[in-house]
């Protein structure tokens, strides 16, 4: 299975397929997995593998998710019924595990992400540094010439994790313009004066680039640090990149929508949102899947496990307070 999993891994990195690998570090019985046991999950929240069952799959995809969110790993760790918590806290994320008789199941859940695509379209000192610099901090740098603006650029598949810089000098700024702009690029950029760019915009702004795209749009490029030297704007315009890139992928990472017990008796159902919070353990239950369900007061509630279910209608005002 290890070996089946790597080699999917493999071929989704090959495929520049963005993934999680979740690997069981330690437990302590009774645990349905083991040590070493390791799961594959993708951005679309599907789990190849096995970390565990009822109760630590679906924490694992949760937390796997938003790992490909902030790109950072973390330890989580399930505790169950007489398991032992961890005294160290940091770095940890801790979930209660009840849906079966106990021990303590530690993840690591690891982000696997494809290089971020910046692209440089012209030519010159600022190109040329920025490319060595991109490719020196991690980018996957494409530098596209003057003369294969439309065909290049119409090939690259632009999302929004990828830079695009246009310093063609005037020759063909406008037209790279409005064809990245037309994409969801994250960053796109101009190297010009600022009389230069404010041509510019107004050109593009006068063949019609809504302006919700030009709000997009920064120009000139790279941060305010007093930059001269065609070296000094090309460390100011990757500072500014990295900027935006990280604070889009802040915007990016949303908190899942959990519905409290409280709002599921009063305004909303569980339909209306996809994933509730088990009432009793707290565990993260997905409404589509949840194979344990109760109605109280007209409405549905739903558990990870059988065991939530049966404490929860052994009293469920308790739980509701």
């Amino acid at each position: 299975m290890a070996e089946d999993l790597l080699t999917l891994a493999s071929s989704l990195k090959a495929r520049g397929e963005p993934f999680a690998l979740a690997t069981v570090v330690r437990c302590e019985r009774p645990t349905s997995a083991k040590a070493g046991a390791k799961a594959l999950i993708r951005s679309d929240g599907s789990l190849v593998g096995w970390v565990g069952g009822a109760c630590a799959e679906p924490v694992v995809t949760r937390e796997a998710l938003a790992a490909l969110g902030d790109g950072q790993p973390r330890l989580l760790v399930l505790v169950g019924e007489g398991g032992h918590d961890p005294t160290r806290t940091e770095g940890i994320v801790h979930r209660p595990m009840t849906c079966h008789s106990g021990g303590t199941l530690e993840i690591y859940v690891e982000p696997f992400l494809p290089k971020a695509l910046l692209v440089l379209v012209g030519h010159g000192p600022v190109v040329d540094t920025l490319a060595r610099l991109g490719e020196s901090t991690g980018y996957a740098v494409t530098v596209v010439p003057t003369d294969r603006v439309a065909a290049d650029l119409r090939d690259l598949r632009l999302g929004a994790s990828s830079s695009v810089v246009v310093a063609t000098h005037g020759e063909l700024d406008e037209d790279a313009l409005a064809q990245v702009l037309a994409t969801p690029a994250g960053y796109v950029s101009l190297v010009a004066s600022r009389k230069r760019a404010a041509t510019v915009v107004e050109t593009l702004r006068d063949r019609g680039v809504p302006p919700e795209r030009l709000d997009r749009f920064k120009a000139p490029a790279g941060l305010d640090i007093g930059a001269t030297t065609p070296e000094e704007i090309a460390v100011s315009i990757l500072a500014e990149i990295i900027h935006v890139r990280h604070t889009l992928k802040a915007e990016a990472v949303e908190a899942p929508t959990f519905v409290p017990m409280s709002t599921i008796a009063g305004r909303l159902t569980p339909q209306e949102a996809a994933e509730v919070i088990d009432p009793v353990c707290g565990m993260t239950v997905r409404v589509a899947t949840a194979r344990h369900r109760s109605d109280w007061a007209g409405r549905s509630v739903y558990f990870c496990c059988a065991r939530c279910k049966d404490t929860f209608e052994a009293d469920p005002t308790r739980y509701v307070a």
